[in-house]
């Protein structure tokens, strides 16, 4: 009985820290982690190695979102969209936070080891900018872009993972990708931001909303999107692509263009349906057509 209840109680937790980081929006660095692979492999590598790259993406992205959710406790209390969130109710105690951040790392920096040495001597540019970014709103509007720069790195890690080395002018290509996921990164986390404009704005908090306001926060957005669709349309200069690919860019560049039309500043009750559900689907869409044309074509 006293196992049963133990184990349910870890289970609990579990389930609370899961919430806390919002694991289903792994979703966002997954796919484009695999595109990496696939296009550095030119097809799919080991399954040894793909587990060790999809460690080290976990430990990265839930290890990076908790430290946020910890660095931001105090303001997420003071927010009342925010104050619901498992630190300041007190569900998840700081220190509990702090263990499951220091072990998710640990989980990325062990999966570096396991790799190559190119990803270990690297690893402090991934880690710098997960800490960074959990302090940029404090005092500059470029936080959008931190954000869109460390998760950028998805595609660029696993890459680096199979490759090995910087091996010029291949790299040029997870580094369009890089350019890509940290645009569209930036442009629909400004969005989302807006959700926030009142508070940040009465509260000193540094955002792209709050600097620029609503409108041309929206702006700004739109063009961040454009810019990513060039980008993908820019990769097949440097890397062969087919059909499955030009088709899955038209397919994102039509979503993008909904996510804006659903958004404006009259209208923000559709924030989260633009930043976040209709994301989820946008590296998963390129994901596809890369696979096909690399495998098939």
């Amino acid at each position: 009985m006293v196992i049963l209840q133990y184990g349910s109680k870890i289970i609990t937790k579990v389930k609370y820290f899961s919430a806390m980081v919002i694991f289903r929006h792994t979703l966002f660095a997954l796919p484009f982690v695999f595109i990496g692979v696939l296009v550095a492999q030119d097809g799919i590598p080991s399954i040894s190695k793909l587990i060790w790259i999809l460690l080290a993406l976990l430990g990265a992205r839930n290890g990076a979102n908790a430290l946020n959710r910890l660095v931001d406790s105090d303001i997420d209390a003071a927010n009342p969209r925010t104050a619901v969130r498992h630190i300041p109710r007190g569900i998840l105690k700081k220190w509990e936070v702090l263990l499951f951040t220091i072990g998710c790392f640990t989980l990325f920096i062990a999966s570096a080891f396991m790799l190559n040495p190119i990803c270990v001597y690297l690893l402090p540019i991934p880690l710098s900018l997960f800490i960074i970014y959990s302090y940029t709103k404090r005092f500059t509007w470029l936080c959008h872009f931190v954000l869109g720069a460390a998760v950028g790195g998805a595609p660029m890690g696993g890459w680096l993972a199979v490759k090995g080395q910087l091996i010029f002018p291949e790299i040029i290509t997870p580094f369009i990708f890089w350019a890509v996921v940290a645009l569209w990164v930036a442009g629909f986390d400004i969005i989302y931001g807006t959700l926030d404009y009142e508070f940040d704005t009465s509260h000193g908090i540094h955002s792209v909303p709050a600097r620029f306001g609503i409108k041309g926060a929206l702006k700004i957005s739109a063009l961040c999107h454009l810019a990513a669709v060039i980008l993908l349309c820019i990769v097949p200069l440097f890397y062969t692509m087919g059909w499955a690919y030009y088709t899955a860019v038209a397919i994102v560049a039509a979503m993008l263009i909904y996510e804006h039309r659903i958004v404006s500043p009259e209208n923000l009750t559709n924030v989260k349906i633009a930043s976040y559900n209709v994301n989820e689907l946008v590296g998963i869409v390129i994901l596809i057509g890369v696979f096909i044309d690399v495998i098939f074509g």
